[in-house]
């Protein structure tokens, strides 16, 4: 009697469970599977978004698409936002969180609060606030001038080298404090017995953090890193709200692109667009793969 009720217990706690995971799936499906194939077939097709027709050749937008040089300054734009920023940024998170996860350092919880509100802002306010700082009358030049190092204000936001610059700066600013709450969660979970045995190996503060700490934090640190390639290969909010795409298109990214041709130019090239989006899709998967074959360390 005792085993029967016991299986139906079990069997209650399947189907509850089997239930939870249905609905969650059927929200996946619905709002991310069903759309994307929805884009690869409409990344087939082209007109106005009224009268869309089959391409003819069917790989049309995806020839076109490697032949807009707009485009492709797009692509180069994202990549070395990527290149540059992406290493910058974690580089910085891990040492900060090695910081402030020592047991002796006081205010820890002021200073991680004031590391990780950067991302806490809304992406609007954050560029608008960096476009004030950086304009010709900014903060920033203000500042330079006072110390002497120039003579009078940059146009940061109006030359194509400094508006890279402030994109760069920004994403640093906004989203090294979002890493490091990862890093910092990864250090609190390493055992303080094994710092103590590499002291007592002999190992100095330099090879404990690359010999131990790194080693011990590199699922973390893959899985910040793919977040962050999946992140800055979709990056649009930097590139409309601080510049623009300017000066003259020289800091447009893949999605602000791709933005232009479905509503932000009035073009409603969905055909176009989708085609655009497949290949972003398609970089996101090919890198994060890359780094999961780089960071498995399974025999």
């Amino acid at each position: 009697m005792g085993n029967k009720k016991k299986m139906g217990l079990l069997a209650k706690q399947r189907a509850a469970g089997w239930a939870f995971l249905f609905l969650a799936s059927a929200m996946i499906v619905v709002m991310s599977f069903y759309p994307m194939v929805r884009a690869l077939i409409t990344s087939f097709k082209t007109g106005s978004s009224a009268n869309l027709q089959w391409a003819d050749p069917l790989i049309y937008n995806y020839k076109r698409m490697f032949q807009d040089k707009m485009f492709m300054r797009s692509v180069g734009n994202t990549f070395l936002y990527l290149i540059i920023q992406v290493p910058i940024m974690l580089v910085l998170a891990i040492l900060l969180a090695q910081l402030l996860n020592n047991k002796d350092l006081k205010f820890k919880g002021l200073f991680r609060t004031c590391i990780f509100l950067p991302c806490a802002v809304s992406l609007v306010s954050y560029a608008l606030i960096f476009r004030s700082i950086f304009a010709t009358q900014g903060l920033i030049n203000i500042i330079l001038q006072k110390v002497g190092i120039i003579t009078e204000g940059i146009n940061w936001l109006g030359t194509t080298s400094t508006a890279r610059i402030v994109i760069i700066i920004a994403l640093i600013w906004r989203w090294t404090g979002y890493n490091m709450v990862f890093y910092l969660a990864g250090l609190q979970n390493i055992e303080y017995s094994v710092y103590e045995a590499a002291k007592i190996d002999g190992a100095n503060g330099w090879k404990t953090f690359w010999y131990v700490t790194v080693p011990l934090l590199r699922p973390v640190i893959i899985m910040t890193f793919i977040m962050s390639i999946n992140g800055t290969l979709q990056l649009f909010d930097e590139s409309v709200n601080l510049t623009n795409g300017g000066p003259a298109n020289t800091t447009i990214t893949m999605s602000h692109y791709i933005y232009n041709n479905s509503f932000g130019q009035g073009v409603a090239n969905f055909g176009y667009a989708s085609a655009m989006s497949f290949f972003v899709f398609i970089l996101v998967a090919i890198l994060a793969a890359i780094n999961l074959k780089v960071g498995d360390t399974r025999d």
